[in-house]
């Protein structure tokens, strides 16, 4: 039975990722078609880094990841300090319509949310509302699930004594929640706002339906180069951004991994300390 699941394991990864290897391999060839080798080159990559249009493009891309997660990522650990404090009915209500964004197709989330601010552009009478701020807001909204998903675990496992021991010795309430409630969640914080920054980074759908001409990110222009055949410097730049994203998500697995490793330190500590108190009493 192990050998099954081991073998399902590698057939599964392996459907994953040769597409990916077969296209770092073409960014590298000589050649237009990728399923002919003429020669290695770094021609692709020296005509991405020369581009005027994608170039821009990635960086709107950038821009909007970073502003949507670090602002997804103040609001949501601000929602689970509050989510924290409810009774468990009243959070797991909460917590299922904040499951929503994540959840619901793409496809329904970025038309709703077009018409969403088609209906805002209408009462504010603005000929065009699409544009870099739809952008944000979007990105915000499916951002937010992530951040939440990261945090709230976190508290929970936090020790509700350590805040109320803080401003025994002498903190306020604010210096206690960054002295100590930060300091805890921390892990969970930064590994929601990697997750929600590669989510932002490479969204499409939802971009589609509501970004404007004078603002349009990577993901977008891009459909425009799939109705013609693609220039070999595109698997550079997917290549490039598929390196990013990895290294993303392998700094949060060790971040994860880290956090784990200091609870299990933390607990193992605490247990001893307990059970020399018990020897010595």
């Amino acid at each position: 039975m192990k050998t099954f699941q081991r073998s399902f394991t590698y057939i599964v990864l392996l459907f994953l990722y040769i597409p990916m290897v077969v296209l770092a391999v073409a960014s590298f060839n000589a050649g237009t078609d990728p399923a002919v080798w003429k020669g290695f080159t770094l021609h692709n990559y020296s005509e991405l880094f020369a581009d005027g249009v994608l170039l821009p493009m990635l960086l709107n891309s950038v821009i909007i990841a970073v502003l949507s997660s670090l602002i997804a990522t103040v609001l949501g650990t601000a929602a689970c300090i509050g989510m924290h404090d409810m009774k468990p009915r009243l959070r797991s209500m909460y917590m299922t319509v904040t499951n929503i964004p994540m959840t619901n197709p793409d496809i329904v989330t970025g038309v709703s949310l077009a018409l969403l601010f088609a209906f805002a552009g209408t009462m504010l009478k603005m000929k065009s509302v699409l544009g870099f701020v739809t952008l944000l807001i979007a990105h915000i909204t499916f951002s937010l699930p992530y951040i939440i998903m990261s945090v709230l675990p976190k508290l929970s496992q936090m020790d509700p004594d350590l805040q109320e021991a803080a401003m025994d010795l002498g903190c306020t309430p604010r210096q206690a929640f960054f002295k100590v409630v930060l300091h805890e969640i921390l892990p969970g914080v930064i590994s929601g706002a990697l997750m929600a920054f590669t989510m932002s980074l490479d969204d499409f759908v939802i971009s589609y339906f509501v970004y404007g001409p004078k603002f349009v990110t990577l993901p977008v222009e891009i459909y425009n180069y799939t109705k013609k055949p693609l220039q070999p410097k595109i698997y550079a730049l997917f290549t490039l951004l598929f390196m990013v994203i990895l290294l993303v998500m392998i700094v949060m697995t060790m971040l994860e991994a880290r956090d784990e490793k200091q609870q299990t330190q933390r607990r193992i500590a605490f247990r001893g300390g307990k059970m020399r108190k018990e020897a010595q009493g």
